[in-house]
């Protein structure tokens, strides 16, 4: 089978063969590799099933990214899909996995060293429901650097113990059972290897240990060549106890020459108890919320908090269609929002909050809503962004709507904190239909707003109750999968200023967003084309005015490299940059005092 994904991963290993499964010699595995497989089969079973209970073939048409979730989503995913999120849940495991041996690599219970069975069995029950607790919470990215790391101890327990010596094939389920116990553990006091002064012994274990089946594991010192007496050493050349009586060690995270059999043993019941733990969760949580965890899905949840005071009644038609035509153009696509939210705001009231899956249930909701009560200019809009903060699953894409500025304005900590805890993008539609209410809309209080916007990535549009409708494609932009974020910035003095940014072949859709008034800007692309404020459509893009965004696409044809955009305004603006990346290859690379061994992704 080709490899599913073509990434280059690090781990991380102490200066000799102490810690964890390593590449040294071809054809040696690691934790990366064990982990990939593991994960890519267990995803592959897992929509295989979702397709057979939909009624539909799971038939990936090649192996990328690309084609393994078209063919999870199944045929309603017709829009372009995107691996990125696949990508990004799968490195986060990898890195959470190879950061053990960095943040515990004296700690005997994340690596089953020096016989701390029940310490390692506690470590990753603890583990198994944290991950659980966590997708229940829809905290996806939580759960994935949990698994990372249980992972990580639960497959060092095949590589440091001699439960392969003593011949078992299949994995030991009792780790991953809080109703079984860990039996015919070894005491401290009974010995358990030979002396083995070359170091390279094939199975120093001693014979009545595997004649009783009795279970040990090496015991390491980085710091300290003691150990109790009789007892196995984890070898290598940064283990200070293996040049203790009895000499040498057990550990398999490396294939020699003497060692194949144990080393390819040790992979195969590493791998085999890999697919039962994520087996365990896949069935606590569900085949839907395992493969969220996993970056399988419909994009992120898209909530709406509107303005349904009396001072909305010429506004909130304008939403509603709004509303209505983001669903409708999402529906049937990859970029189908996974769930849907609706928060109200009123004063004093707001909420309640609505959640669906079902886009005809949400258009009904919100064709319920009524403006009325108010009064006073000053709503209580963000009591209701912080309850759609709070109730949102992370990620998730809010847009606020509303004509007034925030009466409660004492929660504005509370929501940047909410903002970078959740990472949602919240973005705000400012109506302004009146004189009284423009009056009333002071620059500071807009500048609130506007922060808010800024912290969580998105947008602070100002706009007529007439153009409200045409602001609808910034929202269908924003919503699109594997959007990313190429350059943002904020100036609040007047200035004059040229930012660059780089664009490569990986990235399409580019959308540039400007917001502020009394702007002028001139984008140039890497050949020296130009094109300036003036131009609608021109040679690069083509330029909507909306309110006080300026929208600029550009074309399909874009060239990569280098871009500028100079901009020339007497007010504050914002500047931002997005586009929808396809494939995301990354290189994780860590910096520390161990030795860096590089694990290419090889074929499965």
């Amino acid at each position: 089978m080709t490899p599913v994904l073509g990434i280059a991963l690090l781990t991380l290993v102490l200066s000799g063969p102490t810690v964890a499964f390593f590449s040294i010699q071809g054809g040696a595995s690691t934790h990366i590799s064990i982990t990939r497989t593991a994960l890519l089969q267990k995803v592959t079973e897992t929509c295989r099933k979702v397709a057979a209970t939909a009624g539909h073939e799971f038939n990936p048409t090649g192996s990328s990214p690309e084609e393994l979730v078209q063919a999870c989503l199944g045929p309603r995913a017709t829009g372009e899909v995107s691996g990125v999120k696949f990508h990004s849940a799968l490195q986060e495991i990898y890195t959470q996995n190879g950061l053990v041996d960095r943040d515990f690599v004296n700690s005997a219970p994340h690596h089953f060293n020096s016989e701390a069975f029940l310490e390692g069995r506690g470590l990753i029950r603890e583990g198994m429901v944290a991950i659980k607790a966590n997708i229940g919470k829809e905290n996806f990215q939580a759960a994935r650097e949990t698994l990372g790391r249980v992972l990580h101890t639960l497959q060092d327990f095949y590589s440091h113990s001699n439960w392969v010596e003593l011949g078992y094939t299949e994995p030991y389920i009792n780790l991953i059972r809080p109703d079984l116990p860990l039996e015919n553990l070894a005491d401290i006091y009974t010995a358990t290897c030979s002396d083995c002064a070359s170091g390279k012994c094939p199975n120093p274990i001693l014979p009545n240990i595997l004649k009783e089946k009795k279970l040990t594991s090496g015991y390491i010192g980085i710091f300290s060549a003691a150990k109790p007496k009789g007892k196995c050493s984890h070898g290598g050349a940064a283990d200070l106890t293996s040049a203790a009586v009895p000499h040498g060690g057990i550990s398999k995270d490396e294939r020699r020459s003497d060692n194949v059999v144990l080393h390819n043993a040790a992979v195969n019941a590493a791998t085999a108890a890999s697919l039962q733990l994520l087996e365990d969760i896949r069935l606590a949580v569900g085949d839907n919320d395992f493969l969220r965890m996993m970056g399988i899905a419909r994009s992120s949840v898209v909530c709406f908090v509107i303005d349904t005071t009396g001072s909305m009644s010429d506004d909130i038609n304008e939403a509603r269609a709004v509303v209505y035509e983001i669903i409708d153009s999402k529906k049937g696509t990859q970029d189908e929002p996974s769930e849907y939210i609706l928060v109200p705001f009123n004063d004093p009231e707001f909420g309640p909050m609505t959640r669906t899956t079902d886009p005809d249930k949400m258009k009904s909701e919100i064709s319920k809503l009524t403006a009325s009560g108010g009064g006073d200019t000053p709503e209580m809009c963000l009591s209701g962004l912080q309850l759609a903060l709070t109730g949102a699953p992370a990620s998730s894409h809010i847009y606020v709507f509303t004509d007034a500025i925030a009466k409660d304005i004492d929660l504005k900590d509370t929501i940047v904190a909410l903002i970078r805890s959740s990472k949602s993008t919240v973005s705000f539609f400012m109506t302004g239909a009146s004189r009284r209410r423009r009056r009333s809309l002071s620059a500071a209080s807009l500048e609130d707003y506007k922060d808010l916007a800024l912290a969580s990535g998105g947008q602070a549009i100002q706009v007529s109750k007439r153009q409200l409708a045409q602001a609808t494609d910034v929202i269908l932009d924003t919503s699109t999968s594997a959007l990313v974020t190429v350059l943002q910035c904020v100036r609040r003095l007047r200035n004059q200023e040229t930012f660059p940014f780089v664009l490569d072949e990986t990235l399409k859709n580019i959308t540039i967003y400007i917001t502020g008034t009394s702007i002028t800007f001139t984008l140039t692309n890497p050949a020296g084309v130009s094109q300036n404020h003036n131009e609608a459509s021109g040679k690069l893009g083509t330029i909507q005015t909306v309110g006080n965004l300026r929208r600029i696409r550009l074309n399909a044809d874009k060239q990569t490299g280098t871009w500028q955009i100079n901009i020339k305004s007497n007010q504050a603006y914002t500047l931002k940059v997005t586009g929808q990346k396809l494939l995301k290859l990354c290189l994780f690379v860590y910096t520390s005092t161990f030795i860096i061994f590089t694990d290419l992704i090889r074929s499965l």
